[in-house]
């Protein structure tokens, strides 16, 4: 397929990306065509993650540790677990700055009731990413996107739309050409980062329902 011209030139850096849900992404733009680093707290793992996906989807994949992932991407997708968000981002500020970044992470606890949100201090993963990276581009988008979808090989169209939140036009504009670059998903601009919250706390809701109507459920919006 033919990229955007917002993606013309860009590599998609993966934060995180040998975890369920950035492995699942990484899979997915690669098939697409799109230049895709895998970054992980081991550079050798990243590595072995990457060739993993070169052979199974083609493309162009490399890996590294996460600081020289974030280096080499010209967009960097964090999807690293909200218990070492804050640290890892505050230690990267100074490589990230001047890139587009894209939070997707869930602020989640469980116990006996299922999944929950938990407080964040600045409002939201996405607000804690934008104070703790005041020269970057920050957004937030693939909230509600299943991992187990991302990384089946037999599901060849994602059936769901991706809300994409973030107060530069332009940023918003790019992260939404990201997301269409998948068969199946559509992005929806959802508003200001602020509202990021109830967007990452919707992915708890999501859960209950998958675990009751045992599904992959996504959202859908509608008339749009």
């Amino acid at each position: 397929m033919t990229l955007d011209d917002k993606l013309a030139g860009k590599t998609v850096a993966v934060l995180g990306g040998t975890g369920p849900q950035g492995r699942g992404l990484a899979r997915r733009f690669a098939a697409a065509g799109v230049p895709v680093v895998i970054g992980s707290r081991k550079a050798d793992r990243a590595e072995a993650t990457a060739a993993d996906l070169v052979e199974a989807v083609g493309g162009t994949v490399t890996g590294a540790d996460n600081e020289g992932a974030a280096a080499a991407g010209d967009i960097v997708i964090v999807a690293v677990p909200w218990d070492g968000h804050a640290e890892l981002l505050a230690g990267l500020a100074s490589t990230l700055a001047g890139k587009l970044v894209v939070d997707c992470v869930n602020p989640m606890g469980f116990d006996k009731q299922g999944a929950y949100p938990l407080p964040v201090e600045e409002g939201s993963a996405a607000m804690q990413a934008r104070q703790l990276l005041p020269d970057s581009v920050v957004t937030a988008a693939f909230h509600h996107v299943s991992a187990v979808l991302l990384e089946d090989p037999e599901v060849t169209s994602m059936d769901t739309d991706v809300l994409v939140l973030g107060d530069d036009r332009e940023a918003t504009d790019t992260v939404q050409a990201l997301v269409d670059v998948i068969p199946g998903m559509r992005g929806i601009f959802g508003g200001r980062l602020r509202n990021a919250h109830q967007v990452e706390a919707l992915t708890c809701n999501l859960i209950s329902v998958n675990r009751r109507y045992k599904a992959h459920a996504g959202v859908r919006i509608t008339d749009v």
